[in-house]
């Protein structure tokens, strides 16, 4: 954990950010007193690696047709699901 004083804190709080995104517990102080946590919202997501490209290739759906719009997919696909669920 790393303390700093709110006049610090303003000159380098872009780098007391990064900081507290990397995981770093910052705590901004006033007249010597913790005042304020610094901390991330979200955690850091992780660097995609060619194996993550490779599994999502392997794992990837063909286009059905490429001559329908979004909306015409959508139905396509809604109807598909009416028909199969008729056929239970």
């Amino acid at each position: 954990m790393s303390e700093h004083s709110v006049v610090e804190a303003k000159n380098n709080l872009s780098d007391l950010i990064d900081r507290a995104l990397k995981g770093e517990a910052v705590v901004i102080t006033r007249h010597g007193k913790p005042m304020v946590e610094l901390k991330a919202l979200v955690s850091p997501g992780r660097e995609i690696t060619p194996e993550d490209i490779a599994w999502l290739s392997a794992r990837r759906v063909p286009r059905r047709n490429s001559q329908m719009n979004s909306g015409e997919l959508v139905s396509a696909m809604r109807d598909e699901d009416d028909e199969r669920l008729l056929r239970r």
